[in-house]
């Protein structure tokens, strides 16, 4: 009896999250390139009406979304304003904001802690633990509904940041390339954007899109360094952008910038490489060793426990 219930009460709680996420994550869609868009206004085949389209969503759109506005208006009253920027940033350096909300996110959050310390709930309520064991569910459930989102999210924002580092010396290589060629520097970054499929690629991508629409190359390329925060990448948008006003041939920039980088991604693979033997004495010692022992000193052992009867 006690299991069915924790049972039950885990699938309603696992249910309710499901219902929530599949809200949110139709509640906001990526943005339309502009041009797809313009495309889309001049067709005119294949025009339905409002009420068709409204059918034509799955069932937990139509019904799950305007409950999630709702709540995301709620949630977003309620929550402070410095929580809200700060995991705004959050998903804009892990590349996210355009198809998650600050709010959506918290949302999500907030029904994870409900999820959780209802399942801590029912544990305490139908398994009857003693007193130390159902502090600790109640405690340490809804503490951990609190910080996974937050470190998921955290180790996105440092996957991305690795990737962009990662792939940033080849792209400073096809640039200069491409400007020794003779191609301007637009130029160069459509062929990167056209060649690469990368983080870096995609936020390159942006720049250029800023720089078509009429922003200036100074603000679009500090846009940039918002939105990633790789201390390398902005060390290039400086030079770069310093090269521009003094008047310095770009080629040689990028030729230096990217000689520079291969250097410091040649650093950064020995480092790494230098850790490895560090990090690898824990799962030697706590896995390896033991089977190892007991595969050596085994039958020794069981001649001796023979000997000493």
């Amino acid at each position: 009896m006690h299991t069915a219930g924790i049972v039950f009460f885990a699938a309603v709680a696992a249910a309710g999250v499901a219902i929530i996420a599949a809200g949110m994550a139709h509640f906001r869609r990526p943005a339309a390139d502009p041009a797809e868009y313009l495309r889309e206004l001049d067709a005119d085949d294949g025009i339905i009406g409002d009420y068709e389209q409204r059918l034509a969503q799955p069932f937990l759109v139509r019904v799950v979304r305007p409950l999630g506005g709702q709540f995301l208006q709620s949630i977003g009253r309620l929550t402070p304003a410095n929580y809200l920027d700060s995991i705004h940033k959050k998903l804009l350096l892990a590349g996210m904001s355009t198809s998650v909300r600050a709010e959506e996110f918290v949302t999500a959050q907030a029904a994870l802690v409900g999820a959780m310390t209802l399942a801590a709930i029912s544990i305490t309520v139908f398994a009857h633990p003693d007193s130390r064991k159902g502090i600790l569910f109640l405690v340490l459930l809804p503490a951990m509904g609190v910080l996974f989102p937050q470190a998921w999210l955290n180790r996105k924002v440092q996957e991305r940041k690795t990737m962009i580092l990662r792939d940033l010396p080849d792209t400073l290589d096809l640039l200069a390339i491409s400007v020794e060629a003779g191609m301007g520097f637009e130029g160069a970054l459509e062929v990167v954007v056209h060649n690469f499929v990368s983080p870096l690629a995609d936020e390159f991508s942006r720049t250029l899109r800023e720089m078509e629409l009429g922003l200036p190359r100074r603000d679009a390329f500090q846009n940039l360094k918002r939105r990633t925060e790789v201390p390398e990448l902005s060390n290039f948008v400086l030079a770069l952008l310093q090269a521009d006003a003094l008047g310095i041939p770009i080629g040689r920039v990028l030729k230096t910038q990217a000689a520079e980088m291969r250097t410091k991604r040649r650093q950064w693979a020995r480092e790494k490489a230098g850790k490895l033997p560090v990090k690898i004495l824990f799962p030697l010692v706590a896995f390896i060793f033991p089977a190892v022992l007991i595969v050596i000193l085994g039958p020794a052992g069981s001649s001796i426990g023979r000997a000493l009867r």
